[in-house]
């Protein structure tokens, strides 16, 4: 009878290449990323801009004609703003 170790090399031989593959599977893994398109950069930057004065003051008006209930909405205005939408769900 012939014994000899070739059994026990070749099993550890293979575990540690699963061990490898395993290292090597875990630093492929890729991190989350965030991308902002150029439009969102650009709604960000529009909207840091008009942080101005004038707009709060503007802003803080409408507030306090709605909470008092003096605000008037010109239903004409919104109809000619709406209309053009309407239009176009139509074609």
């Amino acid at each position: 009878m012939k014994i000899n170790d070739t059994q026990r090399i070749g099993a550890a031989q293979q575990y540690q290449r699963q061990q490898a593959m395993q290292r090597s599977a875990k630093a492929q893994t890729r991190k989350d990323e965030v991308s902002i398109s150029t439009e969102a950069q650009q709604m960000l930057n529009a909207q840091n801009r008009v942080q101005d004065s004038n707009r709060a003051d503007r802003i803080q008006e409408l507030k306090q004609a709605v909470s008092t209930g003096t605000y008037h909405v010109e239903a004409d205005k919104i109809a000619e703003k709406l209309l053009p939408l309407f239009r176009e769900d139509k074609k």
